[in-house]
């Protein structure tokens, strides 16, 4: 079972849940943090890092040696990662790669009439993997100036394990990299706050889940701060609340040292696996 835990917006609590839900689950249990551009589970997880491998993308080399500037890799290209400059009688052409921008799909070189192009690695970021406990983790890590996460979060996708109960810890908004986080999901859990700003993210959050067909459920932290809309938009929707925290000092300063909840408050480790159980539930329907 694959549980991804997502928030419209960021500062809801999302990686509070999901350390706390993997934590609770233990054994037999996998987290991912595919917030690659600003990992953070590994801070409450404090896993042994026990094996790293980079993660690079195909991104074209021109041989101008080769090169026509027929310009059908700009064409071909939907990313804008090629310009073709033609020769004029003033001027020789010229071929310009941005490969920051390049999703390594191939079609330029595929396409190419003169074979001008091949494809070279490009390190676009790196994957850690570990144990805390009987918890595995893994998390990647986006190269610092890198523009594009999706092809970091497929990588780290790839080391589910299908047996295990997997959460994933998904980036925040309703973004690509969210959504490449989420899909594949059996169940996502939207954390949000009882706020204007924070129903306004959950909404779209929502929305983009309906179109993604992944079954959802609410857990509202801080829920006895704020108004009673987020509640009110959830029964209006037939959206389930699976679980409400509510605002804790002592949450919060287990928090700011890296404590999950379930360490620095014991009690609440039954909570969250009754969350699980209620995830279970919801699936059934």
């Amino acid at each position: 079972m694959i549980i991804s835990v997502a928030s419209g917006k960021g500062g809801t609590g999302k990686t509070t849940v999901s350390t706390s839900l993997a934590l609770s689950i233990g054994k037999d249990a996998q987290i991912l943090d595919c917030d690659v551009e600003e990992p953070n589970a590994h801070i409450f997880i404090k896993p042994k890092i026990e094996k790293k491998e980079s993660v690079s993308i195909p991104v074209p080399k021109i041989d101008e040696s080769k090169c026509v500037f027929c310009g059908k890799c700009q064409e071909a290209c939907v990313y804008n990662v090629i310009a073709v400059i033609p020769a004029t009688s003033e001027r020789s052409g010229k071929t310009l790669t941005f490969q920051e921008l390049c999703h390594g799909c191939g079609a330029c070189s595929y396409l190419c009439p003169v074979g001008a192009i091949k494809e070279v690695p490009r390190e676009t970021g790196i994957i850690e993997m570990g144990y805390a406990g009987d918890l595995e983790f893994i998390h990647g890590r986006l190269n610092i100036g890198e523009a594009m996460a999706p092809p970091l979060i497929r990588e780290v996708k790839k080391k589910i394990d299908k047996n295990k109960t997997v959460i994933i810890d998904a980036p925040p908004g309703t973004s690509c990299p969210v959504i490449t986080s989420i899909q594949g999901s059996d169940y996502c859990l939207l954390v949000t706050e009882p706020t204007p700003f924070g129903l306004n993210d959950l909404v779209l959050a929502v929305e983009v889940l309906k179109e993604m067909n992944v079954p959802f459920g609410v857990v509202i932290n801080r829920a006895d701060l704020g108004d009673s809309k987020t509640e009110e938009y959830c029964e209006k929707e037939n959206i389930p609340i699976l679980m409400r925290v509510p605002f804790n000092k002592e949450i919060a300063q287990s928090y700011s040292k890296g404590i999950p909840i379930i360490e620095g408050m014991p009690e609440y480790k039954r909570s969250f696996e009754e969350l699980l159980k209620k995830i279970k539930e919801e699936m059934k329907k």
